[in-house]
């Protein structure tokens, strides 16, 4: 750039100035060829302007939208992905409740009587009830287990009754009898009026959960009787070490439908697919992908798009990135998270050409701006050709003002607003309206329009900056609530340093930040040592909430005496008397008499402690289970006797252990438990417990912790030397 009196002079003013000059200078018969060569310029600077202004643009709103759709879409599939594993994990708590009722009636079956059933009864169509199906030939009058499993007619109306999701609840037996609480009995009827056939054991869900031996969820399959489509869940029973049945509750797609429910300004669609790759959720007419029954359903890893195909993989393990994927010769956006508690995942779509529509109506927008622009100024050059032709002399003057006049106008916000975007591309600075850009013209509409887009920007830069302040705010919350539910474990080891009798430890890791799992050990007096370990139903800040409450009773309780079995029958009624949400414990209780290593325990519906007398070998106590705590009012509970001699052990953990999972899905299971155990030799309870996490750790590699890990262990005659952990 050059400076002529005062006035900075270069680049386009300069060529503006001169071609002004020009013009006026040269003879009128050179006037047209001038003329042509101005109007190639100033085209060729439009076009440049143009395709630059489109470059940048197209480039901005991509990145944008980019950032936009990441953060936006990342946050709304996880919630989803979240929202939709708890409406699951709610169903598979009425079904381990169903199971856990089932088998609880079965271990006390001689204590009870066959209750009455009935067989299903049109005029009850439309109204909750229980009756009963068999398959073809078989006498259901004749079931030793029918009579038995009648008992849950109450809570299985109840599981009805209160859920939404549930269809129906039922419990199918291997003698071919089923027991099912329904609203539907008409369809139980052919034309003549007989009660039709009901295969029960070849139903789906019945042999998908006698084949996997624990929980099972179907694919999309029809109803028996009313051919509506849903998923099923499923888990056996099991009584006297064999199964005897299976529960079972369905899910309809039409109670299923607000797990992908959107708002009616989202242009997205929502899929839930399960472990076999198939669609068994999505939201109504997404033009993608569609929900088929399971035996037409297709694995989406396998219908030649690897795009997608590596989209769901990465989505199994964990919330993906913003991913575009090719389907049907269109591009999309694609977003999933795991649903963790099925081995499912939950996935977004959103159609790419609908978010480059703002960018093409900006571009429009340019277009017809630059148009009117040449137009303008077309015009107005051919009044300026006539005037110079007929006063070449006298404008010189003016024309050299004009000239000056008309770069600084233009071409001075031309250049400013192309060093703006220039160095907002390069260093990320927004861009901002400035004076000379109020021109009362294009230019201006221009510039605002670019300043608006930077605010928008601006402003939605601080709302993630906000939503990730309030993140953080909660994780702290989250940690202090760990804290506290870890202080009121014991952790001080040893415990009880002036008793050298007994050596007692215990651990408790969450799976979440806080946990439902707890344990405790204090000393009632002098000669009596309490121990309890328990399992609460859920995980987080609910079951948390609940471990506080059924820890401080079951401490409570045993201060005040009485033997475990009336411990555990007094925190049981109190938990019943306001137990609205239905949540439970299981729990094991013993009781230590110091002096004579005599131990009298009871056992509400929790895992078998595994015991070692003398320095033998660790082993499996098959104790007698009592009914969870807060399941039903009035339970009662059955105390037993351990004596414990030098060297003994006993070794209580959570199912947290036995059903850690691998990346393979297999359990870690009671069998590797044991032999960990006594592959341990440990020489007191911190080893052990050390030596038997480890081992579980090594089992489950990479895979997630789902479930909260608790472990104690109590040596008697061990001595306490230990330093304090």
């Amino acid at each position: 750039m050059k400076k002529i009196l005062g006035i900075n002079f270069g680049g386009l003013k300069e060529k503006t100035v001169r071609m002004v000059l020009s013009i006026l200078l040269i003879t009128i018969a050179l006037f047209a060829a001038v003329s042509i060569y101005q109007s190639r310029m100033l085209t060729k600077i439009v076009g440049e302007a143009r395709e630059e202004q489109q470059e940048k643009i197209t480039s901005i709103s991509e990145a944008n939208m980019h950032v936009m759709l990441e953060g936006a879409m990342a946050k709304a599939t996880s919630l989803q992905a979240e929202m939709a594993d708890n409406e699951f994990v709610e169903v598979i708590n009425y079904i381990y409740m169903m199971q856990t009722m089932a088998e609880g009636l079965f271990a006390n079956k001689d204590k009870l009587q066959p209750a009455e059933v009935s067989l299903p009864d049109p005029a009850l169509d439309g109204t909750p009830n229980v009756h009963v199906l068999y398959a073809e030939g078989v006498d259901y009058t004749k079931s030793e287990y029918l009579g038995i499993v009648a008992h849950m007619g109450d809570p299985l109306l109840a599981m009805l009754r209160n859920s939404p999701k549930l269809g129906a609840c039922y419990v199918g037996l291997c003698d071919g009898t089923h027991f099912v609480a329904d609203v539907n009995t008409a369809n139980r009827f052919d034309e003549d009026g007989n009660q039709i056939p009901f295969p029960v054991t070849e139903r789906p869900w019945y042999k998908g959960a006698v084949e996997a031996d624990g929980l099972y969820f179907t694919g999309i399959e029809p109803d028996a009787f009313s051919g509506e489509v849903g998923i099923t869940c499923s888990i056996p029973v099991h009584a006297d070490g064999k199964i005897v049945g299976v529960v079972g509750a369905d899910v309809t797609l039409e109670t299923m439908g607000s797990f992908v429910e959107i708002s009616e300004d989202e242009k997205d669609a929502i899929f839930i697919v399960n472990d076999h790759g198939q669609v068994v959720l999505a939201t109504d007419d997404n033009g993608v992908f569609s929900v088929e029954t399971a035996d037409e359903a297709q694995d989406l890893r396998e219908i030649g798009n690897q795009g997608v195909a590596d989209f769901l993989e990465k989505a199994y393990q964990g919330t993906t990135e913003l991913t575009v994927c090719e389907i049907d010769g269109k591009s999309y956006y694609m977003e999933g998270a795991p649903i963790h508690t099925l081995g499912w995942c939950l996935f977004r779509v959103l159609d790419k050409e609908l978010t480059e529509q703002p960018a093409q109506q900006l571009l429009a927008e340019l277009d017809n701006i630059n148009f009117g622009a040449s137009d303008v100024f077309n015009e107005g050059r051919s009044k300026t050709g006539r005037s110079i032709i007929l006063m070449i002399i006298a404008i010189l003057a003016l024309g050299i003002a004009g000239g000056l006049f008309v770069s600084g106008r233009i071409v001075k916000p031309v250049e400013q607003m192309t060093r703006s975007i220039t160095e907002s591309s390069r260093t990320g600075k927004l861009f901002e309206m400035q004076e000379c850009y109020r021109t009362g013209d294009e230019i201006q509409v221009l510039a605002e329009s670019f300043d608006d887009l930077s605010k928008k920007t601006k402003r939605y830069i601080e709302d993630i900056t906000r939503i990730t302040q309030e993140k953080e705010r909660i994780s702290t919350e989250l940690e202090l609530a760990r804290k506290i539910q870890a202080d009121m474990l014991p952790y001080i080891y040893p415990a009880f340093p002036d008793r050298s009798e007994f050596d007692i430890y215990g651990t408790m890791n969450p799976a979440k930040e806080v946990g439902g799992d707890f344990y405790d050990y204090f000393l009632i007096d002098d000669d009596h040592l309490g121990m309890v370990i328990a399992d609460v139903s859920g995980k987080g800040v609910p079951a948390a909430l609940f471990m506080m409450m059924s820890k401080i009773l079951i401490s409570n309780f045993a201060m005040m005496g009485g033997s475990p079995a009336e411990v555990l029958a007094h925190t049981n009624h109190t938990i019943c008397q306001n137990n609205e949400e239905e949540m439970f414990v299981t729990a094991w209780l013993g009781i230590l008499e110091i002096s004579t290593g005599k131990i009298i325990a009871a056992n509400a519906g929790h895992e078998y402690p595994i015991i070692r007398h003398g320095n033998g070998e660790f082993e499996v106590l098959k104790d007698k289970h009592g009914f969870v705590l807060g399941g039903l009012e009035g339970m009662k509970y059955t105390d037993y006797e351990i004596t414990l001699e030098k060297g003994s052990a006993i070794f209580l953990y959570t199912d947290g252990a036995t059903e850690a999972t691998n990346e393979h899905n297999e359990l870690f299971g009671e069998k590797r438990l044991l032999r960990a155990v006594n592959d341990s030799h440990a020489e007191d309870p911190v080893e052990l417990l050390d030596s038997v996490k480890n081992a579980i750790s090594e089992f489950v590699g990479e895979a997630d912790q789902f479930d909260d890990l608790t472990m104690l262990s109590i040596i008697y005659g061990s001595g306490n030397k230990k330093k304090q952990k």
